[in-house]
């Protein structure tokens, strides 16, 4: 990614280079026009121009915007552009730069930094998953003010330090457009979320805030709770493997209640425990929009929906829902039998990794029928029996919509494939089929021949 760059000869001429910035965008923005060119050649000749130190450094930063000498030159550019397009699969648009697993170096920073000034429309820049930039993140925020149209900022896996994290939350006041904001995999975020954030003010249009595995503290979290409220365009919030914030759930849930049009709400290994179900519960009823909702691996969850999943079923326009390897209990799916059924907006259902409810979910997979809009069904992992794995294989009938199929790792598929083939073969959606590690016998593999 770093580039070949040309000195200035002692007589101060400028010999024409590629640069890593012309290799993601090319506008007529970053061209004068001839007329343009003519009047400032005719303007410096008239007051005898001679430039500063100041003036010829600049020069050199912006020596990418230099206009090129002749059409021949500006096919074999245009030509090694597209190349190099090409070669990342990436397309370049004056609205958008998008340089995520570039292996940027600090060099390559220092040319973005000189070309953001010339992109005032520029709507979109990601950065993420360059591992080499931490530390320099303060040279691209200083220019913030100059994209002030940008809505969306990703900044994923780029081991920021803290003075990336506090030059960043100073920056942020100078793109109000902003909405959305991914911070994930930075560890340094965590214990300075507040740096970041605490410039956004009330009526903010912030729709997507992502902060994966950022090891935030619970004071991480109450604070995020105190910001939600301020949040009232927030559609997207995953706080996943932060395992901490769960003490802080509380908090956050209180601010969830002031986030009537979130669509995606992820707590993925969140250390959520039986009391954080009654506790989320109490705010969903607040969250008529949510679409998808992960609360998996949190093996402490187990437990808690035997008497705080009555909410659960008003998510009426839920699609995705998310329980693998929670520690459901017996009492848990009997809950949850009286809940998933009235979830008829549901397309994807993960239960998978949840060993006890192998003997006990006979009802709960026999209501799936009632789940017409059913796509993706995993449920692989969960020592089911004969009698759960015959009420499965007959709700699967009524299941038209079904793409997705996971029994893996249930050994009492063995012998039994037959069954549940026979009220699938007149399945029209179905794609994938998985039965890992299912003890399958050779009259099994015969009936998949």
């Amino acid at each position: 990614m770093s580039q070949r760059r040309k000195k200035n000869s002692s007589d101060g001429e400028t010999k024409p280079r590629t640069s890593f910035v012309n290799k993601f965008f090319r506008s007529s923005k970053l061209r004068p026009t001839k007329a343009e060119s003519r009047k400032k050649s005719n303007d410096l000749e008239a007051a005898d121009f001679q430039p500063s130190d100041d003036a010829q450094k600049t020069e050199n930063i912006l020596d990418t915007a230099k206009p090129l000498t002749s059409e021949m030159e500006l096919g074999s550019r245009m030509e090694k552009n597209e190349q190099f397009l090409q070669k990342l699969g990436r397309k370049a648009v004056n609205k958008c730069l998008d340089l995520n697993n570039c292996g940027l170096t600090t060099a390559d920073v220092r040319e973005v930094v000189a070309l953001l000034p010339l992109l005032p429309d520029l709507e979109k820049l990601d950065i993420s998953w360059n591992d080499l930039i931490g530390g320099t993140l303060h040279s691209v925020t200083q220019q913030m003010h100059l994209v002030s149209k940008l809505k969306i900022l990703r900044l994923g896996s780029c081991r920021l330090t803290t003075d990336d994290v506090r030059a960043l939350g100073e920056a942020l006041e100078a793109i109000p457009e902003l909405e959305e904001l991914n911070l994930s995999w930075n560890s340094k975020v965590g214990g300075n979320l507040p740096l970041i954030l605490q410039k956004f003010q009330e009526g903010s249009k912030i729709q997507t805030l992502e902060l994966v595995d950022c090891d935030l503290t619970s004071e991480d979290g109450a604070f995020v709770g105190q910001l939600l409220p301020m949040m009232q365009n927030l559609e997207v919030l995953d706080l996943s493997i932060n395992r901490n914030i769960g003490g802080s759930l509380h908090s956050i849930a209180q601010g969830l209640k002031s986030t009537s049009n979130l669509k995606v709400l992820k707590l993925h290994s969140c250390g959520l425990s039986q009391k954080s179900v009654r506790i989320l519960d109490a705010a969903f009823r607040y969250l008529c929009e949510l679409r998808k909702l992960d609360l998996s691996c949190n093996k402490e969850l187990g437990g808690g929906f035997e008497d705080a999943s009555a909410q659960l079923a008003m998510l009426e326009h839920l699609e995705v829902l998310d329980l693998h390897q929670c520690s459901l209990t017996v009492d848990d799916v009997m809950s949850l039998t009286q809940v998933i059924p009235l979830l008829s907006s549901l397309q994807e259902l993960d239960l998978s990794a949840n060993k006890k409810m192998g003997g006990s979910s006979e009802n709960l997979l026999s209501r799936l029928r009632f789940l017409p809009a059913l796509k993706s069904l995993l449920i692989n992992n969960c020592a089911l029996q004969s009698e759960t794995f015959t009420a499965l294989a007959e709700a699967s009938a009524h299941l038209p919509a079904l793409e997705v199929f996971d029994l893996s790792w249930n050994k009492c598929i063995g012998g039994n494939l037959k069954l549940l083939l026979e009220t699938l073969k007149f399945s029209e959606s179905l794609q994938v089929l998985r039965l890992s590690s299912c003890s399958l016998v050779t009259e099994d593999v015969a009936v998949l021949v």
